[in-house]
């Protein structure tokens, strides 16, 4: 069994000046997350409006199918035009950890 997890640290649009619509930007990515039967929360940056960190967690079998779903995870917020990737910080268990 492993698990792979990854911090996405995010930039959000210049018009998120209160926590409310900051969330209305986290909303819809948490939800779209959710689908490919991850964990997902917002982790970092709470009080500060324009960034944000979203942290995803997945259990898988093997290590090729845990990287493919986080893969896949970082794909689909990468390609959202409304925020900015700033990085991606990943880590992998396994028995051993």
């Amino acid at each position: 069994m492993y698990t792979e997890t990854a911090v996405f640290d995010l930039l959000l649009p210049g018009d998120s000046q209160s926590l409310k619509q900051k969330r209305s930007y986290l909303r819809p990515i948490i939800a779209m997350l959710k689908k490919f039967e991850v964990s997902v929360a917002e982790v970092g940056f709470h009080d500060l409006h324009g960034r944000a960190q979203i942290g995803v967690a997945v259990v898988a079998p093997d290590t090729a199918q845990a990287r493919a779903v986080i893969d896949t995870c970082e794909n689909q917020v990468a390609g959202r035009p409304e925020i900015e990737l700033l990085s991606v910080k990943r880590r992998l268990y396994g028995d051993d950890d």
